[in-house]
């Protein structure tokens, strides 16, 4: 059996879904292919996970109609905290320190659970005609030629479009099965991430601690909740997940402080291995890279999700204005305005966050002393201030049309 669409999406998480809307609402018909099961996507159960969103990520979701399905379940990021110190022993007296106040647009991002994000994306979906979704089935093959692209699924169907779209993650198999090879290195570090109930109220400040194994990021929920991305060397973390829950907490106690009072685990724990992988082209014939598919990063500076959406909002613009000057959106000149677009911006910040990594993860002295007097400029000038907040907000740079808030 056949199918038939104009562009074809590998990758229901969350990028390619996005991706879809954006598209579908500029006229273009689209298939999302996803290897798990539609109930498992749909599961409604929290298991900690959520995401930072860029002020400039939020405007996308607005624009594409996925913001009013969770604005209620967001919480605002007014405050960032960035401290340097040990477990234990309290943070350095050099600190930075950003409120929301310093830029006039608003909460610098907002925390949203990937429960709701997900749900949100399958119900917009289905709520639009322009997108087929194909749920439970894996791609085993896929061919380029003039004609078009052809994709065959693990139940024999094949699936045929004018542009393959790879939003398939780290391991992409899209990128790998077109013969993209991929520049990287691991860390040697792995992320532990959970959710964590505490007495106290956040007050929408989320915090950065920086320790020697690595950062602590303790990012503001609804209610009284943070998400935990919590960095340590890998060995160690594998000791530390296989604790119990209790043994857990005791690791984790002196590493996230008192300052709200008494905390206890929500939901399950998961571990990720931290590394640093870029394709060397996010693009091939008739093949577009989105988000982890082109750049997989640290997660230190929580810019993951956003940097998808930026090629998100990147790829739909280049396409959907190709499309209206009668351009063959999959011709090179067009694709290669996506690369040229995306390429340098994912460098540099994957490259900021590697050198923001070793710089922090270490207990060199001479180190030590250095990052905290720069901290503690940083924090003292509000100009440079300022330059932090419209960076962490999103608001820098070459921004497409959808992260500005604008239709394409």
């Amino acid at each position: 059996m056949t199918r038939g669409s104009e562009i074809l999406i590998v990758g229901g998480g969350l990028n390619g879904p996005a991706l879809a809307l954006a598209l579908a609402q500029t006229g273009h018909s689209v298939t999302v292919i996803d290897g798990l099961a539609e109930k498992v996507r749909k599961n409604a159960a929290f298991d900690g996970r959520a995401y930072a969103l860029a002020l400039a990520s939020q405007r996308l979701l607005a624009a594409i109609g996925i913001w009013d399905r969770v604005k209620d379940h967001a919480q605002p990021m007014l405050e960032i905290k960035v401290t340097d110190g040990h477990a234990g022993a309290g943070p350095s007296p050099f600190f930075m320190h950003f409120d929301h106040a310093e830029i006039e647009e608003g909460p610098m991002g907002y925390m949203v659970e990937d429960r709701h994000l997900r749900r949100a994306f399958m119900e917009a979906m289905a709520d639009e005609p322009r997108i087929t979704e194909i749920s439970g089935k894996t791609v085993i093959g896929q061919v380029s030629d003039m004609s078009g692209v052809t994709l065959t699924l693990d139940d024999g169907t094949e699936l045929t479009g004018a542009l393959l779209v790879g939003c398939d993650g780290r391991r992409s198999g899209t990128a790998a099965r077109a013969g993209i090879k991929r520049t990287g290195w691991d860390y040697g570090q792995t992320a532990l991430v959970c959710a964590i109930e505490h007495e106290l109220p956040h007050h929408g400040i989320a915090h950065q601690f920086f320790m020697p194994p690595g950062p602590l990021a303790i990012l503001p929920l609804t209610g009284n909740r943070s998400s935990i991305v919590w960095s340590e060397r890998t060995e160690a973390a594998k000791r530390i997940n296989a604790l119990s829950e209790a043994q857990y907490l005791q690791v984790l106690r002196p590493r996230f402080g008192d300052f709200l009072g008494d905390i206890k685990l929500q939901g399950d724990r998961f571990t990720y291995p931290l590394n640093l992988t870029i394709a060397n082209s996010f693009i091939s014939d008739r093949l577009a890279l989105v988000g982890d598919a082109a750049h997989g990063m640290h997660p230190i500076a929580g810019q993951g999700l956003n940097a998808g959406l930026r090629d998100v909002g990147a790829l739909a613009e280049v396409l959907t204005l190709a499309g209206r000057r009668g351009e063959d959106i999959c011709s090179p000149l067009v694709l290669e305005r996506y690369q040229e677009w995306r390429r340098f911006d994912t460098a540099s910040l994957a490259m900021a966050t590697d050198v923001f990594n070793k710089l922090f993860s270490n207990d060199n002295p001479l180190l030590r002393m250095g990052r905290d007097i720069g901290m503690g400029i940083v924090g003292s000038l509000p100009g440079l201030r300022r330059g932090f907040v419209r960076e962490a907000a999103g608001l820098t740079g070459d921004l497409p049309k959808l992260l500005q808030g604008r239709a394409i």
